[in-house]
């Protein structure tokens, strides 16, 4: 393990309940308390990075800043290349204040229209530790994918956000119509979790 869990407590940094749930699940072989940052009552920081990554770190920093505990954050969304890799960082931005992903969706597909549907998934995960004593924060990222194409209409209602649209590569039902369970072996979030704990977790 590169750094302690201080009282085996870790805060998620999101205000997703489903994302905050996926994560639950991804947990529970680990001996770790699941802190979700809305619990703490903590603000959703600005996400003003150009990548993936670079939003994921401002959350996991502004997290663990605040509440004196390791911090995890997830920043994902859906890519597809023949719209010029949009929504990309603004997946969530697209759904509005509302987060009307009824409406995202549509606005994707009508961006698309005849164009090739080839999308994927990107996670980039980053942990951050409080500061201890002298030292700075330490943060590391992770990243996952998961690769496949778009469909319409949306089918299935599981999942969220985009799941409804999206087809992984050799299936023929989109994340909107797997289970839990199922979407959890392949999702980008795993992936990118997979590489996570094998850096920084221990049975």
């Amino acid at each position: 393990m590169l750094r302690s869990f201080k009282d085996k407590k870790i805060i998620i940094a999101s205000h997703n309940s489903g994302k905050v749930q996926e994560f639950k699940e991804l947990f529970e072989p680990y001996d770790l308390e699941i802190i979700p940052a809305s619990k703490l009552n903590l603000a959703e920081p600005i996400e003003n990075g150009d990548t993936f990554v670079e939003n994921a770190e401002i959350k996991a920093v502004e997290a663990a800043t605040a509440a004196s505990l390791p911090a995890l954050s997830d920043d994902s969304g859906l890519v597809v290349p023949a719209i010029g890799g949009k929504p990309g960082i603004h997946s969530a931005r697209w759904a509005g204040p509302n987060k009307n992903f009824t409406l995202a969706m549509e606005t994707v597909w009508n961006r698309l229209a005849n164009k090739n549907p080839s999308a994927y998934f990107v996670c980039a995960l980053s942990i951050c530790w409080p500061q201890e004593g002298a030292q700075t924060l330490k943060t590391i990222s992770f990243k996952g994918r998961v690769d496949g194409r778009l469909v319409w209409p949306p089918r299935g209602a599981n999942g969220f956000g985009y799941d409804p649209i999206f087809m992984p590569e050799g299936y023929d039902i989109t994340f909107g119509e797997f289970g839990d369970t199922e979407k959890q072996a392949i999702s980008h979030r795993t992936r990118a979790f997979e590489k996570f704990s094998a850096a920084c977790l221990v049975i």
